[in-house]
Formats: C-alpha cells, sequence, structure tokens
C-alpha cells in the first residue's frame, strides 16, 4: 500500500489458486500474461499475487498472510481481484471475465477514475 500511495498507482490484489483453479489460471494466460496487460499494470499499479496453492508449499507466515487478506476482505471465491486507491479504499473488485486484455484492462480503468 505505502508503494502504491508513494508512486500514485492503485494496488491490485489477485486472490488465486494458481495451479488448480480453472478460471485463474484461464485469467492469467488471457489477460496477465499478456504484454498490453502487463504494460498498463506496470504504469498503473502496484500487483500483489495472494496465493492460495494445493501443489507448491508456502511458507507459514506466506499462508497466514494470504488467509488473513482473503478474511479482512470477504474472499470467498477465485478468481478474485480487488482494487485500491494509495490510502486503502476499496474502489472495486472483478472476478475472471472474457474478452481478454483490452476488456479487462477497461473494467479496471472504470475503477481508475473514481
Amino acid at each position: 500500500q505505502d508503494e502504491a500511495k508513494t508512486n500514485k498507482k492503485l494496488l491490485l490484489l489477485d486472490f488465486t489458486g494458481s495451479d488448480w483453479c480453472g478460471w485463474c489460471i484461464k485469467l492469467d494466460r488471457e489477460v496477465f500474461s499478456k504484454p498490453s496487460f502487463k504494460e498498463y499494470a506496470r504504469k498503473n499499479f502496484v500487483l500483489l499475487d495472494v496465493d492460495f496453492p494445493r501443489g507448491k508449499r508456502l511458507t507459514t507466515t506466506q499462508k497466514q498472510q494470504n488467509e488473513n487478506l482473503a478474511d479482512e476482505h470477504g474472499v470467498r471465491s477465485f478468481p478474485t481481484i480487488i482494487v485500491f486507491d494509495g490510502s486503502g479504499k476499496k474502489l472495486g473488485q472483478l472476478g475472471y471475465m472474457p474478452g481478454g486484455p483490452d476488456a479487462f484492462i477497461a473494467a479496471l480503468e472504470k475503477f481508475r477514475s473514481r
């Protein structure tokens, strides 16, 4: 959050099950891995993956931090993308959406204009 505030960017939390959640994998493949999204995100967001993998081991600290963040923000399904401003105000929330990076960027732009 401090990095977002200092750099005048928004904070994007990606709650994901990176190695088992089909919609999460699809979102990563169709949006997050695309050069157009990477460039847009680099300029406008501080990205934080909050991962709940099944095949990859997290440290106890990482696992607890991720669970605390999910509880704090009421995350019950994956993927859940939550956008905050630099002061911690929640601007919006998304899940998987079709349409690739252009559609996802358009949805995020609505949050940026708030």
